[in-house]
């Protein structure tokens, strides 16, 4: 795990502060394996960025920090292949998803493979229908539906 993910999951849930850093019941901090000058170079870059912010308290997620990091774990969502799903690959998919949004265009990439879709060209992939009613649903959710192209083919996809 790097350094940026472990600080922002310690400020995600923190209930035990001291100076603005979670600590174990003892009052140590965390982070005993990266050394103090990585940490405060770390923390300085999330601070730029906005992520973090310091309060009277310590060192806190900004609002847009924890939108940043509700994304994050919202990123890291599965979905099961379906149990109906053919063997034939006749499901055409299409994306142009925005370059502001390329963590979410590789999320689908690899989910499309997950779901036995082969890449035609880098926004055109084929493969087995139905794509997965709860992933169909994420997509909406994430507004990435409107990104997305599907047309079924008359005849099976042939991988040559």
């Amino acid at each position: 795990m790097s350094i940026v993910k472990e600080i922002l999951k310690e400020l995600w849930n923190t209930e035990i502060k001291y100076k603005g850093m979670e600590v174990n019941i003892f009052g140590i901090p965390s982070f005993k394996k990266y050394p103090q000058r990585s940490i405060r170079t770390t923390i300085d870059r999330l601070k730029k960025k906005n992520i973090i912010e310091k309060e009277l308290s310590g060192i806190v997620l900004s609002k847009y920090g924890k939108e940043y990091v509700k994304k994050k774990i919202d990123s890291l969502k599965e979905f099961e292949k379906p149990q109906n799903i053919s063997k034939d690959r006749n499901l055409l998919l299409m994306f142009d998803v925005p370059t502001e949004r390329k963590a979410d265009r590789e999320w689908l990439r690899w989910h499309l493979k997950k779901f036995n879709y082969v890449m035609i060209q880098k926004s055109v992939w084929v493969g087995p229908s139905p794509l997965p009613k709860d992933f169909k649903e994420y997509l909406e959710k994430i507004k990435l539906d409107k990104c997305i192209k599907t047309f079924k083919l008359a005849k099976s996809y042939v991988i040559k």
